[in-house]
This record gives C-alpha cells, structure tokens and sequence, in this order.
C-alpha cells in the first residue's frame, strides 16, 4: 500500500492498495459521505482474475463495509451504487443484499434511487438491463440534505392551489420557485419521462462520452456530483474506497470538498492522478451537468431504419 502524492492545494489524498487495509489510515468518524460503486463481480476487465462467488463475494466485502461505516460521522451519509451479479443467466440483485448489510451495522435506508440509462449490455434470454440502483444511507436521524442546490425545473411553473384541497392557499402558486425536488427516479435518457416528472438527464459513460477513459464500468461525474452537493458541506470529506477512474474525487474537487480515494489498480490511480491534474488546469473533458440529451434529428443517419432491414422484412 502507498500514498500516492497529488497537488496539496485540491485537498486530495488517494491511497494505492487494498480497501481492506488502506481504511485503517482512515481517522474514524472523519467522513461526513461516501460515495462508490463497489465491483460487482460480473466478470469484468479488474475482476477476471478473482471471480467469486455470491457468498465470496459477500465475504469479500463485509469486513470492508464494517470499516467504511466507522469511517463515517455521527451525522454522515454513504451512497452505495450498484448494479446485479449474473449467476448463469440468472440475476441477482445486489441492492437487496446491501440493504441488509448496511441496516445490521445501524445504517438508515433514505432512498432507493433508480438510476435509468439508455444504454448498455444487450441480452438475448432477458430484457437488456437499463438501470442501476444508489442506496442513499444515513449513519442517524440527523445529518445533512441540501435540497436546494440540486433542484430542477418546474414543469408547471404556473400551477396553483385548488380551493378544494387547501383553502389557506388557494390559488397561490403549488410549486417552489428554486425548483423541483428531483425524486428518486433519475432518468438519464431523453425520454418521455422527463415531460412527466423533471429530472437531470444523465447519460452513462459509453463509447463517444466526453468523460470515457479506460476503466470499463464508470459512472458519469453528475451522479456524484448530485450526491456531493446535496448530502455534504464545502471543506466536509468525501471518500470512495473504490476510486476506479476518479470521478468522486474530480466531482469533490469541484465543488470545494476534501476527499481521500483508495484503489488497489496502479493504472486507476495514474489515470485519476492525471485527470485531477487535467482538472486543476482546465484541461479536463466532463459533460456538464444538466445539460440536456442530444436526440438525433429525423434526417441524420443515425435515425435512419438501415436498407438491410427494410429488403429483409417480411
């Protein structure tokens, strides 16, 4: 295990080794939020060479866990991310086992949130899994939720009060002029559901996203970056023991928290060294957040039904 300098005027510190051991240099209760997406053990480029099974797995990441949380202050939260482990075709949902893991250590479930995308692995047996789930965790009843600074728009601005459901307010304006509580289902697709109930459209990182580097299963900055704004304080810690290509540090710096990132991968910790240098200059390419999703125009090729399936219908 090694500290991995970085430039002391970001607040960073980033720890190449095993989560395991690297949390002890961890003060505890020093973490006001975590924020990571564990391995799912899928199979993945960082995963091929220890394969587990479900209950490896699990006996893998307890003992991590058990020290994440005492990691985390009295008033502190953790955002879990994570996805399903395939098991011969068959899915399992790791949420549903988290949940259970992190409430016997005296954690409290706040939210369940749906993170749906549009793209993702095909399958052929099943529907093509589009989303992935973020259990938002409290270590008490008290801690920090700042709903303002990630609000989105009204859809209906102009709505009121019905004189039949509150009479003290009728006909003065039913929404909050900051914005709308982004519930729990973030859609990051352009889809009908943003018309319906308004959100941050994020895309995942595949392919042509301006934020894709090598690591093969990253999350977009703007899901780390919701979580840090509302859960967190400027100068509070932030943590990912999982740091992978860095996106929780990049997305802390920005908005003025400490963070410490542990990951066993030289090469993760190289990149995230650079992309935290790339940020600190301007260099660095991150979709900006909120913005909205890109759809193809009618005429664009990307639209077009392809010849081959046309001559080839029935």
């Amino acid at each position: 295990m090694s500290n991995v300098p970085d430039a002391d005027e970001l607040n960073v510190r980033i720890i190449q080794g095993d989560a395991l051991d690297a949390l002890d240099t961890v003060v505890d209760g020093s973490v006001q939020l975590v924020v990571t997406s564990p391995p799912y053990n899928i199979g993945k480029a960082y995963e091929r060479d220890s394969k587990m099974s479900l209950d490896e797995y699990f006996e893998w990441l307890n003992p991590i866990i058990e020290k994440i949380c005492s990691k985390v202050s009295s008033t502190g939260s953790i955002c879990w991310q994570t996805g399903n482990f395939v098991r011969g075709g068959e899915i399992v949902p790791l949420d549903a086992f988290f949940y259970h893991v992190f409430v016997k250590a005296g954690f409290k479930l706040r939210n369940r949130i749906i993170w749906r995308f549009n793209f993702g692995l095909h399958a052929n047996k099943r529907f093509s899994g589009r989303y992935e789930t973020l259990l938002w965790f409290t270590k008490g009843d008290s801690y920090t939720f700042n709903l303002d600074p990630v609000r989105v728009p009204q859809i209906y601005p102009g709505k009121r009060h019905s004189a039949a459901k509150d009479e003290g307010r009728a006909g003065k304006p039913s929404g909050n002029p900051k914005g709308k509580n982004p519930a729990d289902f973030w859609t990051f697709s352009a889809s009908d559901a943003f018309h319906d109930d308004p959100v941050w459209e994020i895309p995942n990182v595949k392919a042509a996203h301006p934020e894709k580097t090598i690591h093969p299963c990253q999350f977009p900055h703007e899901l780390v970056e919701r979580c840090i704004l509302a859960l967190s304080a400027p100068g509070d810690l932030v943590m990912d023991p999982f740091l992978g290509a860095g996106t929780t540090a990049i997305a802390a710096v920005k908005s003025d928290r400490r963070v410490v990132g542990i990951d066993k991968s030289e090469a993760y910790v190289a990149l995230t060294i650079d992309r935290l240098a790339k940020l600190q200059v301007g260099d660095l390419n991150l979709r900006p957040s909120a913005k909205a999703i890109r759809v193809p125009r009618a005429g664009e090729r990307v639209s077009k039904i392809p010849d081959e399936w046309v001559k080839g219908a029935v």
